[in-house]
């Protein structure tokens, strides 16, 4: 393997690389548990939107949670189909959304799809709960599943109503307008359940496009390792700056949480 250049910033969870991430991701081999990222959808014809091909390929992680728009998945989504197996997909919904038509509905959701590679049954899973505070024990009498989902045996059992439960893959998350220091920066609230579900503690994490580094940042509070490349150095400088402040431990985990103001 060839040698890593030096990181534009690192400390015990995290380092940032400034540089394409084409050229780079080929040096970290397989050693990374999962990369998390958000490259450009192409939806647009600004800049910082342009399509970024040839990175799929230089990933060597068996999971993969990939942000991008139903466009973008229409378009790209043979590249993923190549070397990858569909695994699930999780609806960001935002508090408000984006409106480039005035004569189609306003969208204020994203797609994060995941990906796997080798044998689903081998890899690390831990689904996220959720909780209610007002629980109360219940019994329940399972009902016969319909055919094309297989039959279980009749009985009773003991559930406690209000949680735990699997957190819906449809998550609230308010986005990061009007504190946003990228324009498609991601709140930490909707980076930990991907996290948490998909990389073991003191696992390590990659984000090929770091922009100002959330992922790295929701990667430290969850007690995991993560490296991020970022081609425009003004980003990694963004990203470090976040790094470097201290950090407090998410409130609850498994839960979607947002930053405070």
């Amino acid at each position: 393997m060839a040698e890593l250049p030096k990181a534009y910033y690192s400390d015990d969870a995290v380092a940032i690389y400034h540089g394409d991430c084409r050229e780079l991701l080929s040096l970290f081999g397989p050693v990374v548990d999962c990369v998390i990222t958000d490259p450009p959808y192409g939806d647009t014809s600004l800049d910082w939107d342009r399509p970024v091909g040839g990175w799929l390929d230089l990933i060597a992680a068996r999971q993969l949670w990939c942000f991008g728009s139903m466009r973008f998945w229409l378009e790209h989504s043979a590249d993923f189909r190549e070397s990858w197996t569909y695994a699930q997909e999780v609806i960001w919904e935002k508090h408000n959304g984006s409106g480039f038509h005035a004569d189609r509905f306003k969208r204020v959701h994203e797609l994060a799809v995941h990906w796997y590679r080798g044998r689903w049954a081998t890899l690390h899973k831990e689904p996220p709960m959720t909780f209610d505070a007002l629980a109360r024990q219940v019994v329940r009498r399972n009902k016969r599943r319909p055919a094309h989902m297989g039959d279980i045996g009749a009985s009773a059992y003991a559930s406690v109503d209000g949680g735990p439960r699997l957190m819906r893959s449809v998550l609230r998350v308010r986005s990061e307008h009007g504190r946003a220091l990228h324009p498609t920066q991601k709140p930490i609230g909707i980076l930990s359940p991907l996290i948490q579900f998909s990389v073991q503690a003191d696992g390590l994490i990659l984000d090929p496009f770091a922009g100002s580094g959330s992922t790295l940042l929701a990667a430290k509070q969850l007690g995991r390792q993560a490296i991020g490349i970022e081609i425009e150095e003004r980003y990694c400088e963004i990203a470090a700056q976040r790094l470097a402040q201290d950090v407090l431990p998410l409130a609850v985990a498994g839960l979607p949480v947002e930053e405070k103001r």
